[in-house]
């Protein structure tokens, strides 16, 4: 570990004032929010110039790399949960342990991640019912990400890493590297610019693979030659079973839940193709938009992470507790404002991306039956369950994130969506008549799932029995 720096900003997260300490972390995160959003829009922008099949490519995909992204996923937070309580706690050594066994297991993992995604994927496709229109070119793009995954597995590695030990800054520096390589190279590979061969999807996939691969090996020569706050050396990556077992059992709860979470997203997705590729089509661009306009809250979450495990390792649970409630405040109001301003700019917004009416109209029901509950998301729900596995509650979080989606939305959305009636308590509700079997029904039961998960997750933080440190129970 880089001592001096790490104890600087240790000191300033257990003890300075919250409120700047979360704006000195958040602002970096805010800033590499933003611009993976853009490297979203990006994507989305120049694949819709190709039509409504291949702009529907990358958003009907990623719950299927999010599944198996999510397996290496939680592993990174526990590794982030560990390294950043060993620091709060002062135990620098054990940090740097942590750190290397984390690397070490996520490149391992991610070769057999990427195996395992190639021989399901088309399968995982027709599950989801993707049309015949959309899926070709689904496969192509998915496929392609796919042989990426060690390099992806590789800097979420890094990135988990950094923010640990309170360095928020150094990923965001590769991130607009990467982001910058991606958005020059786009064009030229999808539309064969300049002399290149024009691939149409597998151009913007492929894009995504060489500035994944040069994300990876820019933190990995930082790391090794102690240019940042986490130091690896070859004896730290070298196998310890000591620490794999912490990391799995700690990591295997989160990996679990976020990806059931990812699988629910493609059970979602089939849900949504079933009203068609236009209604899947307004949705990608809404969720597109909704990315880019709640970064800021979304990189304060992820600061508030790192001020949660530094503070819960040194014991401080008041202040833990303090930061969180602050940050639900403030997220609450980002995302109630991002809202309005969709509303506000919808259709203008949406004919910049695909000027298709159909999509344009549909896209008027996303906004009324499920945007309005993104604060209630954002700004209640995504802070509880980032202050779980923050703390390294992992069971609390994937619980929590499990219930939300197959609890609740998934049935919600079938429900008010599918199905003609339903009877609780004696009272048949005629879900028919209110929604007319139509995108309505599963907007609305994907709205209803919000604003019941952001009460119940409210309910358990303030039970408090997240205080607690996992390091107490990992000596050694």
């Amino acid at each position: 570990m880089n001592g001096e720096k790490i104890q600087r900003m240790r000191e300033q997260i257990l003890h300075g004032p919250i409120e700047k300490t979360l704006l000195v972390l958040a602002g970096p995160l805010i800033v590499n929010n933003l611009v993976q959003v853009v490297y979203n829009i990006t994507d989305t922008y120049w694949l819709g110039k190709l039509g409504r099949e291949a702009l529907s490519a990358p958003g009907t995909v990623w719950p299927i790399i999010g599944t198996l992204m999510a397996l290496g996923m939680g592993f990174a937070t526990a590794g982030f949960a560990f390294v950043g309580q060993y620091i709060g706690a002062g135990e620098y050594g054990k940090a740097s342990r942590s750190a290397g066994a984390l690397y070490s297991l996520m490149l391992l993992f991610s070769v057999a991640t990427a195996m395992v995604a190639l021989l399901v994927l088309p399968l995982a496709l027709r599950f989801m019912r993707v049309s015949d229109n959309v899926y070709p070119y689904a496969l192509t793009y998915a496929a392609i990400v796919f042989l990426g995954l060690p390099f992806s597995f590789a800097f979420m590695s890094f990135s988990a890493l950094m923010r640990a030990a309170g360095d928020t800054r150094t990923p965001v520096k590769i991130t607009l590297l990467t982001v910058t390589i991606n958005t020059i190279l786009d064009p030229f590979l999808i539309f064969g610019w300049m002399g290149f061969s024009g691939m149409g999807v597998a151009g913007a996939a492929l894009s995504t693979v060489v500035s994944n691969i040069v994300g990876a090996l820019t933190g990995f020569y930082l790391m090794f030659r102690g240019k940042v706050g986490v130091h690896l050396t070859w004896q730290n990556l070298r196998p310890d079973r000591e620490f794999y077992g912490k990391i799995f059992r700690v990591g295997l709860p989160s990996s679990i839940g976020q990806s059931a979470n990812s699988f629910g997203f493609i059970v979602l997705t089939r849900i949504i193709f079933g009203f068609g590729d236009v209604t899947y089509a307004a949705y990608v661009i809404t969720t597109r938009l909704v990315n880019f306009l709640t970064s800021i809250s979304r990189g304060i979450t992820m600061a508030m992470g790192t001020m949660i495990a530094q503070n819960v390792g040194a014991g401080n649970y008041g202040r833990a507790k303090g930061i969180a409630e602050r940050t639900m405040a403030v997220n609450f109001a980002i995302a109630t404002l991002a809202v309005v301003v969709i509303a506000l700019l919808r259709e203008d917004v949406f004919r910049f991306f695909l000027n298709d009416p159909a999509v344009i109209g549909e896209s008027g029901v996303v906004l009324k039956y499920f945007l309005i509950s993104v604060p209630f998301f954002n700004g209640i729900f995504m802070v509880v369950n980032r202050t779980f596995s923050a703390a390294g509650h992992t069971k609390k979080s994937m619980l929590l994130g499990i219930f939300r989606l197959w609890g609740l939305r998934i049935p919600l959305s079938y429900a008010f969506g599918y199905v003609g009636a339903i009877t609780i308590l004696g009272l048949t509700i005629p879900l028919a008549s209110l929604f007319d079997f139509t995108s309505r029904g599963v907007f609305f039961g994907m709205g209803l799932s919000n604003f019941i998960a952001a009460m119940i997750a409210l309910a358990w933080f303030l039970r408090g029995s997240w205080m607690r440190r996992i390091i107490d129970e990992s000596k050694g």
